[in-house]
């Protein structure tokens, strides 16, 4: 019979939830997906069953008994855990599981921050995630945290999925009525819905026929549309790229790191991001390293739940080679 693992790994979303279990020499000893765990979204019950069921897939694919420990120590990185009063509400329930000894529960954010990072201890830098919304998160050499509330437009936020895929809407209903330039968009995005007018989409979201969440399928669409040169939608991409900026830009502020001519890593993760478009990834590298002197642009290739399995061997102590391990293992796992 297989022996706990040393982390319990998982990275819950709004959209999907990985869970991994990690072995001390960084070995993924299994790794199971599912869907969402945001308690925001679906609320606590949902979410508690979703991640109690992916820790039991995972501890069967890892020959652990059932009803027992399954790790020494659990590392969640959970979306939703916006404010500290939430991530001890949340850790108070992941240990009401019993699945470690120890356990610790930050935002999702710091998973894409620490998966980004160096593993030879120098575990500090600036993470944004562009994915279904947007956030950002910064550690400074001394240990010091900024983050942001990111809770929407109520806190400032602009970016995302839920905002490019309405925003190409917008852009295209206005080419069609005369309100606004002409753009390739109006054409693709009815072409997307599988309609002759952009009209037709949005009475079909009026009526309820086309669901407001089908609008994030119009992100690669907005991403094609800007790479053959379109100007509406490359200006959209380019105002994604100036809030992923003064976000990097704050956070290096507060930590005192603006003005740092050292090393400053940056980096970038979230669905958005990590599939470096050309023109958003040139706007966005191209201000910070001119704003900040030292921001070295770095873009996860690493699952976010490999941060939150990094952060859980640094939690207990493994060396250096267990991290360099687990990253190998990852690109063959997912």
């Amino acid at each position: 019979m297989s022996e706990p693992a040393a982390v319990l790994a998982i990275d819950g979303g709004n959209s999907k939830t990985d869970v991994a279990l990690v072995g001390s020499d960084g070995t993924i000893l299994s790794a199971v997906r599912g869907g969402p765990s945001n308690h925001q979204n679906i609320g606590v019950e949902a979410a508690s069953s979703e991640l109690l069921s992916l820790v039991r897939k995972a501890a069967e694919l890892a020959g652990l008994p059932a009803g027992e420990p399954v790790a020494a120590h659990t590392s969640a990185c959970l979306a939703g855990a916006d404010l500290p009063v939430e991530e001890a509400g949340l850790n108070r329930l992941v240990e009401s599981f019993g699945w470690s000894a120890t356990s610790a529960v930050v935002n999702d954010t710091f998973a894409v921050l620490r998966a980004g990072l160096a593993d030879d201890g120098q575990h500090w830098g600036i993470g944004a995630v562009c994915g279904a919304g947007i956030n950002c998160a910064g550690i400074g050499p001394g240990g010091e945290v900024f983050r942001f509330l990111a809770l929407g437009r109520i806190t400032g936020d602009w970016g995302g999925g839920g905002e490019l895929g309405p925003e190409a809407l917008w852009w295209a209903i206005r080419a069609e009525d005369g309100r606004g330039p002409e753009t390739a968009l109006r054409l693709a995005v009815a072409a997307h819905f599988d309609v002759e007018r952009v009209d037709d989409v949005a009475v079909g979201l009026h009526l309820g026929k086309i669901a407001y969440a089908d609008l994030h399928g119009l992100v690669p669409v907005l991403f094609e549309v800007a790479g053959r040169g379109d100007q509406v939608a490359r200006n959209v991409l380019a105002r994604q790229a100036e809030e992923v900026c003064v976000m990097v830009e704050a956070a290096a502020r507060h930590l005192g790191l603006a003005g740092a001519t050292r090393v400053v890593p940056v980096v970038l993760g979230g669905s958005l991001l990590t599939v470096r478009d050309p023109f958003l990834t040139e706007a966005i590298a191209s201000r910070l390293t001119t704003s900040i002197p030292g921001a070295e642009i770095r873009i996860v290739d690493v699952p976010p739940v490999v941060g939150a399995a990094l952060l859980g061997l640094d939690h207990v102590g493994a060396p250096v080679i267990a991290a360099a391990r687990l990253r190998e293992c990852a690109r063959t796992t997912w």
